[in-house]
């Protein structure tokens, strides 16, 4: 390709390329070389050197790089001209060809004259020629196709290849026109999204409302020449695919082929510039638009605060909570009357809200909007709060109404049976009215504010509860009465009217008791009261997480200072015996690095949690990748634990214990921190039972996932750690999925070594590594000793590379078996799990393993399965390395498993041993003992010295003999 800062395009030497003395046919060489045909054209020396230079130069610009430097090859036809115009054109390209040459083929003139010229001329003149490459005189067609195959010949060359030189110039044109466009439209939507990167976002409503506008106008526009010019590239593509619409046989030429890629590399460009267009004109609608909501909230917050500001100075009127229900009317009527005018409290609230709607929807002036939100609700609930204190005196004159209503009811008319009911109809209607709602805001002011209450205000509250009791009794016993003259006609009475004052000034109960305290309970619905027992019993929990994280630090702190200072300690020297010098961070591992951790962070970060402790879920989640260094300390424990086991009667030791007057030994305190991670999952366990429903449950649970985690990280590590025998580097066999105890079968197809080895009715108990690269098998070992000296190790026995083991899900006969095999079946072990759900996991634990390397090499599995329909299949590993595929087998085949066991479901016959305590490496002295057995599984003798037998036969051992025969 020309490296011009201004190439040559077809539109601008369009006259020059239509005189068609030199044109790309499409058609390409043996190598891969280009094709220029020079076709018959009489008047080739009018042609000036400018419009030579322009179209051989425009000519070699169009094919790819990798083809123009393979060189072109040129096919110059001069049959009908004469050797004269031969020398012309070969001295006009070798003087100005402005590209590599790899061969030039010149179709002589056929006249006889004309011909022998030219053999004889072309001889004496081709060092004028000055051509670094061939130049081959041709005398016919047919040497021209011993060069350049039939197929990247024009007709007119005596080829098959369709060429229309004005449909190559169109496609050209079109296509150079294109890609102006497509670079054109990416400066465009460039500078237009700088153009909005740099904007500055408004401060007024106004002005931001047009920013969004314009910028959306904007946009639009862009959209439209996008659209504009995929429409253009797309016609483009169907007009370069249209012969092969209308003739799928149609083979494109290589030029053909390279304009379509170009087309569609074009139109990839634009449709990847328009979804990156897209998706930054998205952020910065979005920032507008959030821009144009903060100015509406900030507009509405500074009118609301105008308001506010007015009902502040109202307020301040009412220094004092009113002494008479004149006074508590006038209060609600002048606040009532204003905020009824202009809904300041209805209007702070809505705004309130769509602040926290904002900072909600992640708003980029959070920090700006909640400041205001809270002093937006805090005003709100101050309002509230001093309408309610208001409250007591409009209670106080709902209980006098009543007090009167008792002493005003005529008795003697109450006598009568129609005069009782309608005295107990109205003492119903008042008691049904909306002033009771009223004590119920009274005693929801008194629990919820008690604390905070002047003396006053206390004083008054218990004095509406008292005349309210007081009311309340006398209410009960009229309508009693009421009801016994509405069943029957009583003797009139003369009706003496009490006076109000009478009822106040009788002593009554305090607040907390009587029948104050029985209107309280029943304005209580039971749902508030579990709720409130169910936050206790949280809150219990939340108290002995703080206090026992505190007392842990501090016990942290004592060890750290008590011990593992003193070992540093010159006047202490001389106590600590040789096995613990130098051995500080043997004894105590990363104790100090757990201790920082939880003073100066965790333990504060607990604290804020406090008062709302169903969210501490979040502080451990936030918080779970530091809890991990338990793992690390966990690691270190059993030599911890051994160090300490030879040093724990050391001077050293009592002496430290003795300055601390600690009761407990070291070990009972270098085990907290192990006791600590179990603790914090028995609490999250306790908190997660209080906090159904609550808002942070969900975090509780996943803070309780996440520690058993941990708690299972720390196992699985301490049983890796105490493998022996491994002679590789157990970190790179991936990551330890699962490990368990089982009993374990082997079996072998091949060899007469192995058939002792198979042939066994006792399993072998292993111990089972899962992990991702490697499946091992180890032979666990009990050690003697206390704590974790007496934790068991693992001798290791075998590996088996995951990426050739196969497993079988379910063996025959038993739901708590599985077969893992490798080989082709040639080596199996049968695995017994301790339960079917043990098994279950683990299968599918392996089968995860096995899926996850099946998905890496899925093309050589469609190998297989298109090649062996008719078989079942099993997971296995094919014969190529390192890939795993379904590996196929007959569906009739069935070869022995080679396998036996114990079995006492025929007249009682079983092994005389146990056979889950049986192992190989232990038979010697624990010999099968003579008895009956049931085979189960067939096989077929290898030789004279074998016997061949069937599942279910029943076989009588004689003996077994020290090399393992029976």
């Amino acid at each position: 390709m020309q490296l011009d800062s201004c190439p040559l395009r077809a539109a601008d030497i369009t006259p020059d390329l239509q005189k068609k003395f030199a044109f790309l046919s499409g058609g390409r060489g043996d190598n891969g070389s280009p094709i220029i045909v020079f076709p018959e054209f009489p008047a080739f020396g009018e042609i000036t050197d400018k419009e030579f230079h322009n179209v051989l130069t425009y000519l070699t610009s169009v094919p790819s790089l990798s083809s123009t430097g393979v060189g072109f090859i040129l096919v110059i036809d001069r049959r009908q001209d004469r050797w004269a115009a031969v020398k012309g054109t070969l001295l006009r390209i070798a003087g100005s060809f402005p590209g590599n040459l790899q061969l030039v083929l010149v179709l002589r003139p056929t006249t006889l004259l004309q011909r022998t010229l030219s053999d004889i001329l072309f001889k004496f003149n081709k060092d004028e020629f000055k051509m670094k490459v061939p130049v081959i005189m041709l005398s016919s067609i047919t040497e021209l196709h011993s060069y350049i195959d039939r197929t990247q010949l024009t007709q007119e060359l005596g080829g098959t290849q369709e060429y229309c030189h004005e449909k190559w110039i169109s496609h050209r044109t079109a296509i150079e026109g294109f890609a102006l466009m497509v670079k054109k439209t990416a400066q465009t939507l460039q500078s237009f999204g700088t153009e909005l990167a740099e904007t500055e976002l408004p401060n007024e409503i106004q002005a931001t409302t047009i920013l969004l506008s314009t910028h959306t106008s904007k946009k639009e526009r862009m959209k439209e020449d996008l659209l504009v010019a995929l429409g253009q590239g797309s016609r483009l593509l169907e007009s370069i695919n249209e012969p092969v619409v209308r003739d799928p046989d149609h083979n494109m030429n290589q030029d053909e082929l390279e304009n379509l890629a170009t087309v569609q590399r074009l139109l990839s460009q634009l449709d990847e510039t328009e979804r990156a267009f897209d998706e930054f004109w998205v952020r910065h609608q979005t920032k507008l638009e959030q821009c144009l909501q903060l100015r509406h909230f900030e507009h509405n917050y500074r009118e609301v605060r105008a308001l506010l500001d007015q009902v502040s100075e109202k307020l301040s009127t009412f220094s004092e909570v009113g002494i008479s229900p004149a006074h508590a009317d006038h209060i609600f009527i002048e606040l009532t009357t204003y905020e009824e005018k202009v809904c300041v409290l209805v209007r702070t609230a809505a705004l309130s809200q769509e602040g926290d709607e904002l900072i909600q929807k992640s708003h980029y002036a959070e920090d700006s909007i909640q400041p205001k939100c809270i002093l937006l609700s805090c005003v709100v609930s101050g309002f509230s709060t001093f309408i309610l204190l208001c409250s007591p005196l409009q209670a106080s004159k709902w209980v006098d109404d009543g007090i009167y209503l008792l002493a005003s009811q005529p008795v003697d008319k109450c006598q009568s049976h129609e005069g009782a009911e309608l005295a107990l109809q109205e003492l119903e209607r008042y008691l049904d009215n909306a002033g009771e709602n009223q004590l119920t805001d009274l005693s929801t002011i008194w629990k919820d504010y008690e604390a905070v209450l002047n003396q006053q205000f206390r004083d008054q509250v218990e004095k509406v509860f008292q005349k309210q009791a007081s009311m309340q009794e006398m209410f009960d016993k009229r309508r009693v009465s009421l009801k016994k003259l509405a069943a029957k006609q009583t003797r009139p009475v003369q009706p003496v009217a009490p006076r109000p004052e009478a009822f106040i000034k009788s002593p009554l109960s305090s607040p907390g008791q009587s029948s104050h305290g029985r209107t309280l309970h029943s304005s209580c619905s039971a749902e508030p009261f579990q709720t409130f027992s169910g936050f206790c019993a949280l809150q219990h929990v939340m108290n002995e997480l703080l206090e026992t994280e505190r007392a842990y630090v501090e016990e942290l702190l004592c060890v750290l200072q008590g011990y593992a200072s003193e070992m540093d300690n010159p006047a202490m020297s001389h106590l600590i015996p040789a096995p613990l010098q130098n051995k500080k961070e043997v004894l105590f591992g990363n104790m100090p690095e757990i201790y920082h951790f939880h003073k100066r962070t965790f333990l504060r970060e607990l604290e804020q949690y406090t008062d709302c402790p169903e969210l501490v879920g979040r502080c451990f989640l936030e918080r779970m990748t530091d809890l991990q260094i338990y793992e690390k300390y966990c690691h270190n424990k059993p030599r911890s634990e051994s160090l300490w086991r030879q040093c724990s009667d050391c001077a050293f030791f009592q002496e430290c214990q003795k300055k601390l007057e600690h009761k407990l030994g070291l070990d009972s305190y270098l085990l907290k921190p192990v006791q600590r991670i179990t603790k914090y999952q028995l609490l999250l366990k306790e908190m997660l039972k209080y906090s159904k429903g609550c808002e942070g449950a969900d975090d509780l649970q996943d803070a309780l996932t996440s520690i058993v985690g941990i708690l299972k990280a720390v196992n699985d590590s301490m049983h890796l750690i105490a493998i022996t025998g491994f002679e590789g580097n157990l970190s790179e066999l991936g990551k330890l999925l699962m490990q368990g105890s089982f009993s374990v079968w082997t079996e072998h197809k091949k060899g007469h070594a192995k058939v002792k080895d198979l042939a066994r009715f006792k399993p072998m108990q292993r111990h089972l590594f899962l992990h991702e690269k490697a499946l091992l098998f180890c032979k666990r070992r009990e050690e003697n000793g206390e704590g974790y000296e007496k934790a068991p190790s693992y001798s290791f026995k075998q590996s088996l590379n995951m990426r050739a083991v196969g497993i079988t899900e379910n063996a025959k006969g038993d739901n708590k078996k599985f077969e893992i095999w490798c080989n082709s079946r040639e080596e199996v072990y049968i695995v017994q799990a301790p339960t079917a759900e043990v098994k279950t996991t683990w299968v599918n634990e392996i089968r995860k393993v096995l899926t996850t390397q099946l998905e890496e090499c899925r093309g050589t599995f469609m190998y297989y399965e298109n090649h062996y329909e008719s078989f079942s299949i099993t997971y296995a590993l094919a014969e190529h390395p390192f890939c795993f595929v379904f590996c196929l087998f007959c569906s009739g085949w069935n070869k022995a498993s080679l396998s036996l066991d114990a079995s006492g479901e025929h007249d009682g016959y079983s092994s005389a041993e146990d056979p889950l305590n049986s192992d190989p490496e232990d038979e010697n002295g624990k010999k099968l003992c003579a008895g009956k057995y049931t085979v189960t599984a067939d096989y077929e003798s290898g030789g004279a010295q074998e016997l061949s037998v069937k599942s279910g036969d029943v076989v009588q051992l004689v003996k077994e003999g020290d090399d393992g025969q029976w």
